[in-house]
């Protein structure tokens, strides 16, 4: 069953098209060294919570909007020995932290074994 990496952040809003075209350069990276798909997706219909929510869970602000995405791997194994290249890929050291749309520290990322793919 394929592995999955899933991915929650919040994004400036008014900096969407700079997102997606960073989407589209890792998304090529994660493809390169084994990546079978990267899924992006803006939020349009995120409810507040009170407990829990999307927005809780990337401490939403006003100008934000929570992205939701998923890279798909053959294997754990495959993700991992991609994942390593990838993050060791000169391409991915090219982006300065403090200029990027999104903040990382707010990230909610893991991998996940498929137990049902229909």
């Amino acid at each position: 069953m394929p592995y999955v990496d899933g991915y929650l952040l919040a994004v400036k809003t008014n900096k969407k098209q700079e997102y997606i075209k960073l989407a589209i350069d890792v998304a090529a990276i994660f493809k390169e060294y084994g990546a079978l798909s990267v899924v992006e997706n803006w939020g349009e219909d995120i409810p507040d919570g009170v407990l829990t929510s999307f927005p809780l869970a990337v401490k939403l602000e006003s100008d934000e909007t929570v992205v939701f995405s998923w890279a798909v791997w053959p294997s754990k194994a495959a993700r991992d020995k991609g994942m390593k290249a990838a993050m060791n890929d000169d391409r991915m050291q090219q982006w300065d932290p403090s200029t990027m749309p999104m903040d990382g520290k707010r990230m909610i990322f893991g991998g996940f074994e498929t137990i049902v793919n229909i």
